[in-house]
């Protein structure tokens, strides 16, 4: 096989599904009917020797030849559209862009009001997509193109251009009347206070898990949740208390039913950044977009 035999619209079609591990929405983000891009799939099979693509629950996955191919042809896509884009001026006011950011469930919670806020105002086409994606895979979709932005504390996401927004630090939430909030009285609790609060965490934000950690205090989790949404409600129903960060604990708070109590944990301090892509720093999209979030958030 040579390079010469493959049309672009095949690798569009590929990277596609590789993306979305589904042909249908595939065709549909692609504009193709259903069998026209099955057809794509099946001469790109036929030219490369391989499936390429298997049924999956809700769709397919790709094969270990598709999981190599992936990379090159997403890098190789995108290098060509920033070429093809790169003189263009980005009218935001009428731009159908598709803007794709990384940020965990409470960054949706602190970002994305305001954010949706100033775009249906000044880009009123402008599409965004949140993901939530694993650490070691936000550099790599950030130079492909295919992710714009990650936003939130990323500690080990260093191949970037980033820049600061704000600083935070991990509080203790509890609710209003809570015992340890009469007996603390204002203080911040020792840890021999903390031992004897029972505690709800969330699973995927790991550095609330390693700070209980180092203070040996997953003894004392009772509850273990997806996502930090639910978290009022039981936090106000129950004695269990929560480590978060303290611009989510203060918006929880608005309505005075919380205590907000600020233990010394150990690596309490982060800092909020904003992240994307050395190689789409000269882009005019990419410049007004993070521009935007600077304005509304950076401290």
């Amino acid at each position: 096989m040579h390079i010469k035999d493959i049309d672009l619209n095949l690798l569009r079609l590929f990277e596609t599904v590789f993306r979305t591990r589904n042909v249908s929405r595939a065709a549909e983000l692609l504009d193709l009917t259903q069998p026209a891009a099955s057809q794509g799939l099946t001469r790109l099979r036929v030219l490369l020797k391989d499936p390429l693509f298997e049924r999956a629950p809700g769709g397919v996955k790709p094969t270990p030849r598709a999981e190599r191919l992936a990379a090159a042809v997403q890098l190789a896509l995108s290098a060509i559209e920033h070429a093809l884009t790169e003189n263009e001026q980005f009218d935001p006011a009428h731009s159908r862009r598709l803007v794709r950011l990384h940020m965990s469930d409470i960054g949706e919670r602190v970002f994305m009001p305001p954010l949706m806020r100033q775009i249906m105002k000044v880009a009123p086409g402008l599409r965004l997509e949140m993901v939530q994606l694993e650490p070691q895979r936000v550099v790599p979709e950030l130079d492909s193109g295919h992710l714009n932005f990650a936003v939130g504390f990323l500690p080990t996401v260093t191949e970037t251009r980033r820049e600061r927004l704000f600083d935070d630090r991990y509080v203790l939430l509890v609710r209003a009347g809570h015992p340890l909030a009469v007996s603390s009285r204002g203080k911040p609790p020792t840890v021999a206070q903390l031992r004897r609060v029972e505690l709800v965490a969330v699973r995927s934000h790991s550095d609330t898990l390693r700070i209980l950690k180092m203070l040996k205090l997953e003894g004392q989790l009772r509850m273990t949740t997806t996502h930090y949404l639910v978290l009022p409600a039981v936090v106000k129903a129950t004695d269990l208390g929560v480590v978060m960060p303290r611009n989510i604990a203060r918006e929880f708070n608005a309505a005075g039913e919380f205590a907000i109590l600020e233990p010394r944990f150990p690596l309490r301090d982060f800092t909020v950044s904003l992240h994307w892509s050395r190689r789409f720093e000269a882009d005019p999209a990419n410049r007004w977009l993070r521009q935007t979030v600077l304005d509304l958030f950076a401290e």
